[in-house]
C-alpha cells in the first residue's frame, strides 16, 4: 500500500531570510497529509521555520549529461557575472 501513495520531497527553511533545503521523501496520500508527515519527521526539534511539499511526479529538472548545451548559452552573457560591474567610490560591500 505504501509503495501505491505519491512520493513528495520536503523542503525545510531552517530560519527567516534563508533558503528552503532539500531535507528528503516521504509518501503520503495527499499533499495536506505530507505537509503533516514532513513536520512530525524533518522538524521535530523545531528545526525550521517553513517547510515545502512538493509532489516528486512535478518536478522537472535538467539532466546532468545535458548541462554543456543547456548551460551553454549564459558564456556570452558576462554582463550577468557581478564582476562585470565596477562597484562606485566610497561601496565596500554589494
Amino acid at each position: 500500500m505504501a509503495d501505491t501513495m505519491p512520493l513528495y520531497e520536503v523542503f525545510v527553511r531552517a530560519r527567516r531570510g534563508l533558503e528552503h533545503r532539500h531535507a528528503g521523501s516521504l509518501r503520503a496520500q495527499d499533499a495536506e497529509m505530507a505537509l503533516q508527515y514532513a513536520r512530525e519527521i524533518y522538524t521535530r526539534r523545531r528545526e525550521g521555520v517553513s517547510l515545502w511539499v512538493v509532489r516528486s511526479g512535478d518536478i522537472v529538472a535538467s539532466q546532468e549529461e545535458d548541462a554543456p548545451a543547456f548551460f551553454d548559452p549564459a558564456d556570452d552573457k558576462p554582463y550577468r557575472q557581478a564582476t562585470w560591474y565596477k562597484l562606485p567610490e566610497g561601496v565596500k560591500n554589494l
